[in-house]
């Protein structure tokens, strides 16, 4: 079957959408050099544009070519998750490479007693910022505090603040979310799918918007092995899914969850689903596009390599594979690892919002912001080389030599995983208990195979997501433009990525030093030889074992000794 990317934003399309309607329609614009296909066929409305392989493919000369920079002069910014991963890289970057935007408007909410000017000062404060603090410490000012909860009616911003961003915001990131794969539908639902339809409220009333991004994900169609850049049709109406969680216990939900979500992993990936086609229908006349990131990882270049702040994902695995306490994982090696480093995501977003605003549609375009598809590495060669990278670049405070397996029978991995993971975790925790310290081996293990489990469908599925968009996109921007914004996904180095990765979460999630590198390195080698003297003790514990057990294997034994003390003894005569 035939489909055709990215999603029309007229009402009509998005009913038809909502019914699952069969009919086909196709039409075709140009303007400057950028062709715009809009198709619906079976319930998925699309938009595909290309160009020609340059920067006038707008339609404009080389001396009227508005930059990216030049965009953003003078605009201010609103963003929803600013305080999230993704978030601090999109503020960092806008402020860093668009040094004439006017104001950068954040929504924050109160948090554990912490007022939204502190939380600001606390963001402005990490090493991220570090660069902008030393040489524009002035345009750390433009970030201003927005008071707010994407869980709460009008996302719990006051009047005034509402006034004051319909007045003067014209571009809105909308990247909050519960990224939580095990997350309870009705919280899912109220972030992802509530907040989503406030914030087009909220975008409604903006009196000069010339673009809103939306950041969903690449799995929110996880239930095909093939994605395009399109809005598929959703297995339930948007709205009976909110009224669904607003009208049932949430006890009686929890229990209808699996159901629900059906071929789906998880809420998560189900409510960005259908938040996607909420959209569709809530933005009516409004400039939209889609980005949607597959795994989003450390940085790969900015603001400087292997910047990272959160253990989701697979960077808690690999944290705890470093730490030597987890080896075994159910994964097929073989499969396409679809990670995307965060600034390559970051970029595009930035890209994404110039391309809309620039050039007026009445199309929702998508972006599927993926490696797969383009430059490819496996979930073998991912593990492998972070395995290699933990060796020569060690943590302080390895439990273990690290070491790793992927597994693609469950059942074998649950035994190694026992093996490996759960009885030296019971051993550690006798030993702590006697020493008086308190027990936590265990615990760990609990919450590493918790992790495991979440992920476990992403490492045994393989996707292809079309980027076509993506790529069209590319070419469109001028060469100082592709280099200041890079998200050609074929730029990267794999294993000088995971080699930045490695040494990013050492440093900014273990706060561990460059220069506590030889050290670790020294203790990493005695973990070396501990490590190979404990399997050659239990190979031969073993193969007593099987000796005393079996007579047949002990005379079998005795006749290989023999025969070699014959060979050797017969040495010098040959």
């Amino acid at each position: 079957m035939s489909e055709n990317t990215l999603s029309n934003n007229s009402n009509s399309a998005s009913s038809n959408t909502t019914s699952g309607s069969s009919t086909s329609a196709s039409t075709s614009t140009s303007n400057g050099g950028t062709t715009t296909t809009t198709t619906m066929m079976n319930g998925h409305i699309g938009t595909h544009f290309t160009s020609k392989n340059n920067f006038e493919s707008y339609g404009r000369s080389t001396d009227t070519y508005l930059s990216i920079p030049q965009f953003y002069a003078g605009r201010s910014v609103f963003i929803t998750g600013g305080t999230g991963f993704m978030g601090k890289v999109l503020v960092e970057k806008l402020l860093r490479s668009c040094p004439d935007i006017k104001n950068i408007y954040l929504l924050i909410r109160p948090k554990r007693g912490h007022e939204v000017s502190q939380r600001l000062n606390e963001l402005l404060e990490a090493p991220l910022f570090e660069k902008l603090r030393r040489e524009k410490p002035k345009d750390l000012s433009k970030v201003i505090p927005i008071s707010g909860d994407i869980t709460s009616e009008e996302l719990g911003i006051s009047d005034s603040d509402q006034a004051l961003l319909c007045r003067n915001v014209s571009i809105v990131f909308h990247s909050a979310a519960t990224v939580k794969f095990d997350e309870k539908l009705k919280l899912s639902v109220t972030i992802n799918m509530l907040g989503t339809k406030r914030l087009v409220e909220l975008c409604h009333r903006m009196m000069s918007l010339d673009a809103l991004i939306h950041v969903s994900t690449a799995y929110c169609n996880c239930d095909r092995t093939e994605v395009s850049e399109v809005i598929y049709a959703p297995p339930y109406n948007p709205d009976d899914i909110i009224s669904l969680v607003n009208w049932l216990p949430e006890d009686t939900l929890d229990k209808l969850t699996p159901s629900l979500i059906g071929e789906r992993p998880n809420t998560y990936t189900f409510t960005k689903a259908l938040a996607e086609h909420m959209l569709l229908k809530e933005a009516g006349n409004l400039p939209v596009a889609i980005v949607r990131p597959s795994i989003v990882t450390a940085s790969l270049n900015e603001p400087f390599a292997g910047w990272i702040d959160n253990l989701n994902g697979p960077t808690g695995l690999l944290s705890a594979m470093a730490k030597g306490i987890f080896r075994t994982i159910v994964c097929e090696e073989n499969c396409i690892a679809d990670v995307v480093p965060v600034d390559i995501v970051i970029n595009l977003m930035i890209t994404a919002a110039w391309r809309t605003a620039s050039h007026k549609t009445d199309n929702l375009l998508i972006y599927n912001c993926c490696t797969g598809q383009r430059h490819p590495i496996t979930w073998g060669t991912f593990v492998n080389y972070a395995v290699d990278l933990a060796r020569k670049h060690p943590l302080e405070g390895c439990a273990w030599y690290p070491g790793g397996s992927l597994r693609s029978n469950a059942t074998m991995n649950s035994v190694n995983a026992f093996i490996v993971h759960y009885i030296p975790a019971y051993i550690l925790d006798v030993m702590a208990r006697c020493i008086g310290k308190k027990p936590i081996f265990v615990k760990i293990q609990n919450k590493i195979a918790k992790a495991v489990e979440c992920l476990n469908y992403f490492a045994t599925h393989e996707w292809q997501f079309k980027d076509d968009n993506v790529c069209a996109l590319l070419q469109t921007l001028s060469p100082n433009d592709r280099d200041n914004f890079v998200f050609d996904v074929t730029t990267i180095n794999w294993e000088k990525y995971m080699e930045r990765y490695v040494l990013g979460f050492r440093e900014f999630l273990f706060k561990q030093k460059p220069q506590s590198l030889p050290g670790s390195r020294k203790k990493m080698m005695r973990l070396y030889y501990i490590d190979i003297l404990t399997k050659l003790f239990m190979v031969i514990c073993t193969w007593r074992f099987l000796m005393s057990r079996s007579k047949r294997l002990n005379a079998l034994w005795s006749s290989f000794l023999q025969n070699i003390l014959k060979l050797v003894r017969l040495m010098p005569f040959l």
